[in-house]
């Protein structure tokens, strides 16, 4: 009974644990990119995991991502074009940090 109980606070103490490790969208981000984008899986957008995969080693990643939402369009993802600047209405130093955290989902 003792090695059920160790079990049950090990297996639930795990799953406390990946649950913190995982990446969450930005607040500010859900409600402009999170119509399109997931951190997962595509939506009409590609996820940002798979965006973070294509520029990973690129320490020009976050930038080469600020770029292309601040362009919009397809960016060669074969998917809905993205309006420019996402249509967020953000400035420089909000696209700047979401491609930053994109980017970092790579490590």
């Amino acid at each position: 009974m003792k090695s059920i109980i160790v079990s049950m606070v090990a297996a639930a103490g795990l799953m406390v644990a990946g649950s913190a490790l995982a990446a969450d969208m930005p607040a500010d981000a859900k409600g402009k990119c999170g119509m399109c984008h997931s951190i997962e899986k595509k939506v009409v957008g590609p996820a940002w995991n798979d965006v973070a995969a294509k520029y990973k080693g690129d320490h020009d990643a976050a930038t080469k991502i600020a770029a292309s939402i601040t362009k919009g369009g397809d960016l060669g993802w074969k998917m809905g074009g993205m309006p420019p600047k996402g249509g967020s209405g953000w400035d420089d130093a909000q696209i700047k940090k979401i491609a930053e955290f994109i980017a970092g989902l790579s490590h």
